[in-house]
């Protein structure tokens, strides 16, 4: 469960996630899409999935993004076991997108701007290893760019602290549970979405503004 650092708006969350859960099937889960023909795939962590994969599909280029876990050693995880920090996954979100229209370093650049990199463990409210920073790499060339990123942003300061991703090489990604897939836009008068969400999402539209889809650019 997402955490507030007020007590009235966990139970407005709390309250709002149950819907969801019972609405949406709160075990179900869809098969992982598999990359269309000339499409590339990348996946990043960075805090809650639903702020971070909505920043993603506003990306020019972006096809679609799907909310899951990577990681962790757990396999098949549910949403309630990642948040019971035993299975060392992160909530990630996985990007589909055309590599001819939008680059991998876009896309990497874009996940340092949709997240605060310098938190170890926590996203703002969110506490716990399930939101930490963490950026998967497929290729040497794919690593040799989120390092490149990361001095680059450092030696900017940006940020006032030292970003702690961490950057692994990619191994699986687990699909979360369909009620997450789209939260941000099925659900926007939620409470989290509104106060936590939401401003984020705004962040990385001022910072990634020349990249992003006609339709979200000022």
């Amino acid at each position: 469960m997402k955490r507030f650092l007020l007590f009235g708006i966990v139970i407005l969350l709390f309250t709002g996630v149950t819907n969801a859960q019972t609405a949406g099937g709160a075990n179900n889960f869809s098969p992982l899409p598999k990359p269309q023909a000339g499409e590339a795939v990348a996946t990043f962590g960075g805090g809650c999935f639903w702020s971070m994969s909505e920043a993603m599909l506003e990306l020019k280029g972006v096809n679609k993004v799907i909310s899951g876990y990577a990681g962790g050693t757990t396999k098949n995880p549910t949403y309630d076991q990642v948040a019971s920090k035993t299975t060392g996954h992160a909530e990630c979100s996985q990007i589909y997108y055309d590599p001819k229209v939008i680059s991998f370093a876009t896309i990497a650049r874009a996940f340092f701007f949709a997240h605060d990199p310098t938190e170890l463990n926590r996203q703002g409210p969110d506490e716990g290893t399930e939101y930490h920073s963490i950026a998967f790499y497929r290729t040497p060339g794919e690593k040799t760019i989120i390092l490149g990123l990361i001095k680059e942003i450092n030696r900017s300061k940006h940020y006032p602290k030292a970003i702690v991703t961490q950057v692994v090489p990619f191994n699986i990604f687990y699909v979360a549970e369909n009620y997450h897939q789209g939260y941000y836009r099925i659900n926007p008068s939620s409470t989290y979405i509104m106060q936590v969400s939401k401003p984020k999402v705004l962040k990385f539209r001022k910072a990634m503004n020349a990249q992003l889809k006609p339709e979200f650019q000022k």
